[in-house]
């Protein structure tokens, strides 16, 4: 089994820096990616953001922006600034939206001097249960990601297999959902194990719950490794 310690991301779903800063102490440099989403930012905005910079470790920021291309364009500006690792944007924006935000990071980051960060685009939601057909979905926002200028995509597990075989090898596939083999699903509907997310030919892994709520922290990154 491959290293996987560079692609593993850890989903800080915390309701506080004092406890996101706990984890990200504990965990790091065993991890190296943690993703950042609405309930954190929306408290603390790029304060968190910086307090694992400093660190050392990368930010996936998990925002999923979704709104007039404009607005987009403006908000992944504001999100380069903030030197992030990974951004996401919701594929359902449209292609107009999509494109204005992958041109908005590449002058932002050029401008800058620093490295545009990966941008993905959300597909169809772990959670989601409404779509009659979930692959097809998938695929068709997925090349339109790829159309768009966006970097990959975040899917299930379900769909990162053929992803792959449709977008090409380097195209960034991260798959959340991912759950040690026996665990409980919560409220995620398409889960799957990391070997299970590796071999489908993903790139990243995103993993919460199971070492958030973990007696032990690091040993859950541990036997997850």
């Amino acid at each position: 089994m491959q290293n996987i310690s560079n692609k593993l991301i850890v989903a800080l779903d915390v309701n506080s820096c004092k406890e996101a800063k706990r984890f990200v102490d504990r965990l790091f440099p065993r991890v190296k990616i943690f993703k950042i989403g609405p309930i954190l930012f929306t408290a603390y905005g790029p304060q968190v953001v910086e307090l694992i910079r400093k660190k050392g470790a990368g930010v996936f920021l998990d925002l999923k922006f979704h709104d007039i291309p404009n607005t987009v364009a403006l908000a992944v500006r504001q999100a380069v600034r903030l030197k992030v690792k990974m951004l996401t944007l919701h594929t359902s924006g449209g292609e107009e939206m999509l494109k204005r935000a992958a041109e908005a990071a590449k002058k932002e980051a050029a401008g800058l001097r620093i490295k545009k960060p990966i941008l993905l685009g959300i597909t169809v939601l772990t959670s989601d249960r409404s779509k009659t057909n979930t692959k097809a979905e998938v695929i068709r926002r997925a090349k339109l990601a790829k159309k768009s200028g966006l970097d990959g995509v975040v899917c299930s597990v379900q769909e990162a297999a053929v992803v792959r075989k449709v977008c090409g090898k380097n195209f960034v596939i991260v798959t959340p959902g991912i759950r040690p083999k026996g665990s409980d699903a919560g409220d995620q509907k398409r889960v799957a194990t990391a070997a299970q997310a590796f071999k489908a030919g993903a790139d990243y892994i995103v993993v919460g719950r199971p070492i958030l709520e973990a007696k032990d922290p690091l040993e859950a990154v541990r036997n997850l490794l």
